[in-house]
């Protein structure tokens, strides 16, 4: 296969920015069809391609097409379920933007169709695992040399969100990346979780619990430290330090220059998320692409998938109870090891 032919579901923002990426600037695909439930969405995700995409209004339409090798889902989280589970039946391999679905119980429903079809076809959208700084501490942690990792500490900071964000979101749609990147980073699973709600800060919307600590234990007793502050009014601050026997690793920063100027010396902080990892979102579809056209998926999984919904779910539960919940995924499958 020289060219993978992808069809994109879900033409909204990140849906349009992957298409984009797919069809112009990464090696080996090209976007043949698009779908959306919104025709106007769907018409501005075909305009980025040109007159020979095809517009679809309905999943089994472009799932079906024989012309798309694959499909990438990029609709909100609560509408992944469905394009997964049809790809899976079609037999096509799918990218699915995280979540894998918003409840365990749908995740665990996809990973049952996906081992039964007897064939990997999916892969999850946790990018993190892209990031160059990561996958430097992953080579780190891997090598040995610093020995048994101990603990980590971790910071999920943004300068602020919009009046629809909600106390949950502080893991639902925050803590979901360090909740599957420290999975990876530690090669571990998580056993218990619990959510500490302190001091509101005055910049949080009302009803808002901001910040919030979060701590996860795991397997083989590790400790994750993380501290989740969606308004912290500076900048997009992400960092993470792992306390090993023998040394400790630090998430190495973007790049900027230091200044000294105003009788300061000072380094920028990062505003969004977009620029924070927009290259790691590259880095990824071209895997992901290389990957299919050998007929691989070597990325997130859909059990990865599962993991990050159950100890969400355990979050989210600790955020009322204020107490270590359980967390309990069983054995990983050896359909996935």
């Amino acid at each position: 296969m020289d060219v993978l032919k992808v069809g994109v579901i879900g033409c909204g923002a990140i849906g349009r920015e992957h298409i984009k990426r797919l069809h112009n600037k990464l090696q080996g695909s090209r976007v043949v069809a698009v779908m959306d439930v919104f025709p106007e969405s769907a018409q501005r995700g075909a305009d980025l391609v040109g007159s020979d995409c095809k517009i679809y209004d309905n999943i089994e339409g472009i799932v079906n097409d024989s012309d798309v090798d694959a499909l990438v889902v990029t609709t909100p989280g609560f509408a992944h379920k469905e394009p997964i589970m049809a790809a899976i039946k079609a037999g096509k391999p799918v990218f699915s933007e995280k979540p894998l679905a918003t409840t365990a119980a749908d995740c665990k429903e996809i990973v049952d169709a996906e081992m039964a079809g007897g064939k990997k076809l999916v892969q999850v959208g946790f990018m993190r695992r892209y990031d160059k700084g990561y996958r430097q501490v992953k080579e780190l942690l891997d090598g040995g040399t610093f020995g048994k990792p101990l603990l980590a500490k971790c910071t999920h900071r943004a300068i602020s969100v919009d009046p629809s964000y909600t106390t949950d979101m502080a893991v639902t749609d925050t803590a979901i990346h360090e909740i599957d990147c420290m999975h990876w980073l530690l090669d571990d699973d998580w056993t218990q979780v619990q959510v500490i709600m302190g001091a509101d800060t005055k910049h949080a919307h009302e009803g808002l619990k901001d910040p919030q600590i979060m701590i996860f234990k795991s397997k083989k007793g590790y400790t994750v430290i993380l501290e989740v502050y969606v308004n912290s009014n500076f900048g997009y601050d992400i960092n993470c330090e792992v306390v090993c026997e023998e040394g400790v690793i630090n998430l190495p920063a973007p790049a900027y220059p230091t200044v000294r100027k105003n009788q300061m010396i000072s380094t920028p902080i990062e505003q969004d998320w977009i620029n924070r990892f927009i290259d790691s979102y590259d880095v990824e579809l071209q895997e992901w692409i290389d990957d299919t056209k050998k007929g691989e998926v070597n990325g997130p999984s859909a059990w990865d998938g599962y993991i990050a919904a159950v100890t969400a779910d355990g979050l989210v539960a600790s955020q009322t109870s204020g107490v270590m919940e359980d967390v309990s995924v069983g054995e990983t499958p050896e359909f996935y090891r």
